[in-house]
This record gives structure tokens, C-alpha cells and sequence, in this order.
């Protein structure tokens, strides 16, 4: 695959618009500045345009094979992941204690968006060793962060976490894995886990799975787990290897994408030798999980960005190149030349709007990671108080962005019209692998219930109202702009709605009823808010940018004509420009919604409670 990325947007975002070079100027990051991050972004892309793209098609076309209870992988997946292990990259964000780079997770999530854009199979693999690196250098015994989180971080073994059950699914505490503790203080683990992604594979020779367990006489639920290291093979005290570890591969699933990540169903103990080591203590298991699953919900949402990032890419390239009908201006003119159907206004509005919801993802992604650094750049009630924000918006992070992912590429694929539906062009790829995201680290239902049952009230209400606040001031600065005075008054009837629904709903006698029915739409509403206030947020530095620069070069705007020639000719103001529409096209076109799905919870609704399924 081809992959491309808006790399000038990706780059306004961290560095003009976040202001990632102040970042820097903290002890925590001494060793780097802003031109070796910009360096480690360009190394970045290029791995993922020459390498990890190019094997894209076979993790897709060839996929994980399995075979007498082992996992093969493409071939070509192979060299990819030794440059990466070399390079350090799933250390990025790690301590350079353990081998890792020490940068921002704001510059982790720009360089995972480049990973997972151009190749999403594969860069499961990684995102779950990262974490499964994290969690034991953050709750594991001196011993284990000597054993495991080095090579973890290396890549040198991967890791997993085995959450689900057959039988339980979505309701993790129904799990019933057992873990037994023996006399030397390991436990023996029997049980089985399925839709393990990357539980196993030929990548690596050890495979590091954290696993949900219950002890004997646990409570029933959640509060009767346990977290454990469990090895697919045994581990030596100098990192050597031992026996296998009594873990088996029972089967991977067929699944409509990310065919190059196998999706294993692993079962532990089968003949009572499988050992785990604790992590934590004991009944502290889903707590610890968190720890793991939120950062995972956060990448989750990437991956619906970076899908949305490489369809709009590849849309926009296939529309300034494929030859179709006539211009609208000579529809009626059966001579007139056939023109690339980027010209048709359809495909325009297609295109903008795929533009525009991929940047509003990005912002929130990136603002979400922003709010993380500084939240560990701080102290007291200000690292609460950035803590707060990220953990309000993991859930929308999730659940929005992968949402509007697939639907981005929908449009892509739309874009390319028969072709999009064969297998010609990677655009019909991008739809099927969107579409897990918004199913896997808990599906966007269970995010949407978490998000106004868990968040909202967070603070008594104060997390959301400094969020929404911000998005307030957007609107303040804009309300008289002559350009933006419409969207931002949009903004503001769109924060009414919210406000007025927030009032009303939990007056309600059905409170509960309505909540649990709307909870996906409210946090879609919160979600578009926040989007269109980072998209004019940023429209507004866009548009002072445009302006020196059109007061350098002594270009006016009254002149349309000469004023678009000028923009074909200049490409920074032509992104300074388009980057004003865009926030434009957002506000006419995504803010609406709010009202319309207002409307529909004021009115009361409970159809689904009633109707005989």
C-alpha cells in the first residue's frame, strides 16, 4: 500500500497549535528539542511509507495462518519488525531505564498514527507489548521489571492481555479462569481466554500474557480478580529461555480485518503447568487492568484516525487522477472534455468533510495526549486537574473517533466509486479494518454508558464544564469574526443543547431509562462539540498566519480570482486557508446534529423498551 499522511497538518497540530516546543523545555524531556522530534517523525513516516505499507496487503491478502496449534505470520511482516525492534520504537514513550526513547505521549500518538495508518495489523502487536511493558515496569516486582520489560520494550518478546471469556464476554467479571498459589509463590493458571489479539505468532520468540484470573474463595464479579505474568515460554532468571509453559493457541478467528493480527482463542493449564507470577496483589486485578485498558482505549480511537487519515489520502489522490464526466459548469455540453472528479462537487463535499472530521479525531487525540504529558509534568491539584480531563475524554476518544472513522472511510470508499469496492484499491480494506474499533477495548456502547454513568459526574460536574468551557471561549473570540461568526454561533446553540439536556434528563422520573437509551448519542453531541471548538481554535491561529502572510507578499482577497491563483501557487497559505474552511464546513455540517439528537432525547422516546424483540 501506498500510505500518505497530511504530515503539515500533523505537525501544525503538535507544534503550532499545542505548542509542544514549550513541552520540551521540561527536565523530564532535556534530551530532546523540537528539530530532533521533528526528525523522529520523519524517520517515523518513512518506515511506515517503506516498509510497513508495503506489507499491508499481504497481512490483508495472506493474513495470520494457524496450524497444529501454531501462528504463522506473512514473511514479509518479518524484516519490518526487526527494523522496528531495532529502532526502539515500541520503547518510545518508555524510560530510558529500560532501554526506552523517554519521549511525550503527544509524539507517540503522532508516530502511532503514521503505524497504525499504514499498518494496523501489525501495529497491534506493538501497541500491546508497550502496555504490557508498561504495566509491569509500573506494578511488577524489581525481579520481573529485570526479567521482562526490557526485551518487552525491545521487541525482542511481545505481549498480550487476556481479558474475555466465552461465556462472559463484555462482563469481565463473570470470568471464571482459576489461579491456584503454590508453595514458592507462583500461581498455576488453568482456564481459556478468547479474541486474544496477537496471542500468538512468529515474530518473537516469547510471548508475555496478562491474564484475569480468579483465586480460590474470590468474591463473585470484578473484585475477585487477580492480574498475572504468565509466559508462553518459561522464563530463566538470566532472560534465557526455559520449557513451554503449558499455553496453547486453540484457534484464530476469520474475521472481516486486520486479517495480518491473529486473533487467538489461548488456553492456559491444560495440563496443570501453566505458572503465572502475580502483578499488584491479590483482588486488585481490574483495577491494575485499567491502567492498561484506558491508555488501550485511547490508541483504539487512533486507529479509527489514522484509517480515516490514509482513506482521505488515498481518496484525494484517486480524485485528482481518475477522468470522468464533464465539469458542472459544461454538464449539458456533450463535447466537453472529461475532468478529474475531483472537480465534481459531490466529491468535494465528500472530501472536505472526510478532511475535516479526520482533523477534528486528530486534535482530540492529540489534545487528549497533551493533557497526559501535562498531567505528569505537574503536581497537585493541577496534575488532578489534567488527570481529570484525559479520563473524561478517553471514553469520547474511543468511541467517537472510531465511529467517525469508519464512517470517513465510507466516504473514501464512496469516493472511488466501483473501484472502491474491489479489491483494486486499499480503500475497501480501510472500511473493514476501521470497523473493529469500534467493537474491541470495550464497544462504543459500553464507552458511551461509561462515559455520562462514570465521567460526567466526575467533579460534581466540574471536568465537563471546564471542557465545555473552553469551547465557550472558542465561540467568544469568533462570535463577531466576519468570517466565523456564524459556525461559532453554531458553537454556541450547539453547548445549549447540551447544557439544557444535561438539566432536564436527570429531572426526569425515566431518568435512568433515557440515559441508558442515549447514552451513545450524548456522547457523539459532546464529541462534535469538542471538535468543532479544536478545528476554530485552530482556525483562528490559521487565519492570523494567512493574514502576514498575504500582508507579506502584498495579496489582497478582494480579487477572488487572482487571490485563488495566489493560493495554488503558495502552499502554505493555501493549508492556512483551508484549514479556516474546514472549521467552516465542520460547523455546517457536524454541529446540526447536536440539535437533531437533542431533539430526539427531550422528546422522551423509549420505543426500543416497548417494541416486542
Amino acid at each position: 500500500m501506498d500510505y500518505k499522511v497530511d504530515l503539515r497538518d500533523i505537525k501544525f497540530q503538535l507544534f503550532e497549535w499545542l505548542g509542544l516546543d514549550t513541552m520540551l523545555e521540561a527536565e523530564k524531556f532535556a534530551d530532546w528539542d523540537a528539530e530532533n522530534v521533528e526528525m523522529v517523525l520523519d524517520e517515523a513516516l518513512k518506515i511506515a511509507q517503506e516498509q510497513m505499507g508495503p506489507c499491508n496487503e499481504d497481512g490483508d491478502r495472506i493474513g495470520a495462518q494457524y496450524a497444529d496449534g501454531k501462528v504463522t505470520l506473512p514473511e514479509s511482516f518479518k524484516p519490518v519488525y526487526k527494523t522496528i525492534c531495532e529502532g526502539g520504537w515500541i520503547g518510545l514513550l518508555a524510560s530510558p531505564e529500560f532501554g526506552g526513547m523517554g519521549l511525550p505521549d503527544t509524539v507517540g500518538t503522532a508516530v502511532n498514527e503514521f503505524f497504525n495508518g499504514s499498518n494496523v495489523s501489525l501495529s497491534l502487536t506493538l501497541m500491546l507489548t508497550r502496555g504490557a511493558g508498561a504495566m509491569i515496569e509500573g506494578f511488577g516486582t524489581d525481579e520481573h521489571k529485570t526479567l521482562f520489560v526490557e526485551k518487552l520494550y525491545s521487541g525482542e518478546w511481545t505481549g498480550t492481555m487476556c481479558l474475555t471469556e466465552a461465556q462472559a464476554g463484555s462482563d469481565v467479571g463473570a470470568s471464571t479462569t482459576k489461579a491456584v498459589k503454590q508453595d514458592d509463590g507462583t500461581y498455576t493458571i488453568s482456564g481459556e481466554k478468547i479474541f486474544i489479539t496477537g496471542g500468538d505468532h512468529d515474530l518473537a520468540d516469547n510471548i508475555i500474557h496478562l491474564v484475569l484470573a480468579r483465586t480460590p474463595d474470590a468474591p463473585a464479579g470484578t473484585k475477585g480478580l487477580s492480574l498475572f505474568i504468565v509466559p508462553k515460554i518459561r522464563a530463566n532468571p538470566d532472560g534465557s529461555l526455559g520449557e513451554p509453559n503449558d499455553v496453547f493457541t486453540n484457534n484464530i478467528e476469520e474475521k472481516m480485518g486486520i486479517h495480518g493480527s491473529p486473533t487467538c482463542t489461548l488456553v492456559f493449564g491444560q495440563n496443570d503447568g501453566c505458572q503465572g507470577f502475580l502483578l499488584g496483589d491479590e483482588l486488585q486485578g481490574i483495577k491494575l487492568m485499567f491502567h492498561l485498558m484506558n491508555p488501550a482505549r485511547i490508541d483504539v480511537g487512533l486507529q479509527g484516525l489514522a484509517a480515516a487519515g490514509a482513506a482521505h489520502q488515498q481518496a484525494l489522490g484517486y480524485a485528482r487522477e481518475r477522468l470522468q464526466s464533464r465539469n458542472w459548469k459544461e454538464f449539458k455540453n456533450p463535447e466537453a472534455p472529461q475532468v478529474p472528479i475531483i472537480e465534481h462537487p459531490d466529491v468535494r463535499r465528500m472530501l472536505l468533510s472526510s478532511k475535516a472530521y479526520t482533523e477534528a479525531m486528530r486534535a482530540l487525540l492529540y489534545q487528549t495526549s497533551y493533557y497526559l504529558d501535562m498531567s505528569h509534568l505537574t503536581e497537585g491539584e493541577e496534575s488532578e486537574r489534567y488527570h481529570s480531563y484525559v479520563e473524561m475524554l478517553t471514553p469520547i476518544c474511543k468511541a467517537w473517533c472510531s465511529e467517525w472513522g469508519v464512517q470517513v472511510t465510507h466516504w473514501c470508499l464512496q469516493v472511488h466509486g466501483g473501484y472502491g469496492y474491489t479489491s483494486d484499491y486499499p480503500a475497501e480494506q480501510f472500511m473493514r479494518d476501521a470497523e473493529i474499533a469500534c467493537i474491541y477495548e470495550g464497544t462504543n456502547g459500553i464507552q458511551a454508558l461509561d462515559f455520562v454513568a462514570r465521567k460526567l459526574p466526575m467533579n460534581n460536574g466540574q471536568t465537563i464544564r471546564d471542557l465545555l468551557g473552553m469551547a465557550e471561549s472558542t465561540f467568544k473570540k469568533l462570535r463577531s469574526d466576519p468570517e466565523m461568526m456564524e459556525p461559532a454561533w453554531m458553537l454556541a446553540a450547539a453547548l445549549k443543547q447540551i447544557e439544557t439536556i444535561s438539566k432536564e434528563i436527570t429531572k426526569r422520573p425515566d431518568a435512568i431509562q433515557l440515559i441508558l437509551l442515549n447514552a451513545p448519542p450524548l456522547l457523539d453531541m459532546v464529541g462534535t462539540v469538542l471538535g468543532a471548538h479544536f478545528l476554530m481554535d485552530q482556525a483562528i491561529l490559521a487565519k492570523s498566519k494567512l493574514a502576514a502572510i498575504l500582508e507579506e507578499q502584498g495579496v489582497g482577497t478582494d480579487d477572488k480570482k487572482a487571490y485563488k491563483q495566489f493560493l495554488k501557487e503558495n502552499e502554505e497559505a493555501a493549508f492556512f486557508h483551508n484549514k479556516v474552511q474546514t472549521a467552516i464546513h465542520f460547523a455546517y455540517r457536524a454541529l446540526p446534529t447536536v440539535a437533531a439528537k437533542g431533539a430526539a432525547i427531550r422528546s422522551g422516546e423509549k420505543s426500543p423498551f416497548y417494541a416486542i424483540m
